[in-house]
């Protein structure tokens, strides 16, 4: 079944306008319940109460505040806040073009996959490949429902997928996280943790190894009740051991996979610096994150 578009829009670079469709990258198959009223299993609906006078509200007598300070709001009408939006004409307006492995994931909201609307092929599967010889993806603004969305384009397979990226205000960085003192690793310690990587190391990923374990169960446990069959809760599995020691659960993963410590990795590892694990200062990571 083909996919159905979300919505249409443009990509422009100069002078270059490129007529696009937006679709659906992937869709969560996330187990959702409904609340239900236990007396009779009927369906609850949302309400509103006021934390004040404790009394239920009409959502036609609600309003929008912002909490500038603590239990402080400052209300906005929609009429004041629909002359603060931008112009919403779906166009997408390339700002620059960078190599895609000096983007942070971290930046990463969510996908779309673009396709060409009618008339867009060419320019479409010119700008695909054009991104893909150089090397390049396209970071850009989106002008939709209202609002400037930071996105990013990149080629991928035969076309192109549209992610919406976080503003660098709204990301974290270490600067609010606890890392604790600096240690020193040991070369042998090095070499164990990388015999253990390369133990577990694939030249590509493969989802379709993967799967939601808990999905299947749940659906398979409403399938049997749905049946009339009586549900059977296993036991818990016993917790695993924790081993304390670092180069003690080095050797024991290596060992349930079936691997021994070897000397290669320790003579490698023996031949570079000694590694280091800290806290680095904030104005250095920024600036190797924009360098």
């Amino acid at each position: 079944m083909a996919a159905r578009a979300i919505s249409s829009g443009t990509i422009s670079f100069g002078l270059v306008s490129i007529p696009i469709k937006v679709y659906t990258a992937a869709s969560s198959k996330s187990v959702r319940f409904s609340m239900l009223h236990a007396a009779d299993k009927s369906r609850l609906k949302q309400s509103y109460t006021c934390r004040s006078c404790e009394e239920p509200v009409e959502r036609a007598d609600t309003v929008k505040g912002y909490e500038y300070a603590r239990d402080q709001y400052v209300v906005m009408s929609d009429d004041e806040l629909k002359a603060l939006e931008t112009q919403s004409d779906r166009s997408i307006d390339i700002e620059e073009f960078i190599p895609i492995d000096r983007v942070d994931p971290t930046f990463f909201e969510k996908s779309n996959l673009l396709g060409p609307d009618k008339g867009g092929s060419k320019a479409y599967r010119l700008l695909r490949q054009a991104m893909v010889d150089s090397g390049k993806v396209a970071v850009g603004r989106f002008n939709t429902r209202g609002k400037q969305q930071l996105v990013l384009i990149r080629p991928n397979e035969e076309g192109l997928v549209l992610h919406g990226l976080y503003y660098v205000d709204e990301v974290r960085h270490f600067d609010d996280i606890e890392l604790g003192d600096e240690v020193e690793f040991k070369d042998s310690e090095v070499a164990l943790a990388m015999q253990l990587i390369d133990s577990l190391s694939h030249e590509s990923f493969e989802p379709e190894k993967y799967e939601d374990a808990y999905r299947r169960q749940v659906l398979e446990a409403v399938d049997r009740k749905v049946a009339g069959e009586e549900i059977v809760i296993a036991p818990a599995n016993e917790p695993k051991e924790q081993i304390i020691d670092l180069v003690a659960a080095l050797k024991q993963s290596l060992a349930d996979r079936g691997a021994k410590p070897g000397k290669a990795a320790a003579k490698k590892a023996a031949r570079k610096p000694a590694v280091k694990k800290g806290k680095k200062k904030a104005a250095g990571r920024r600036k190797a994150a924009a360098s």
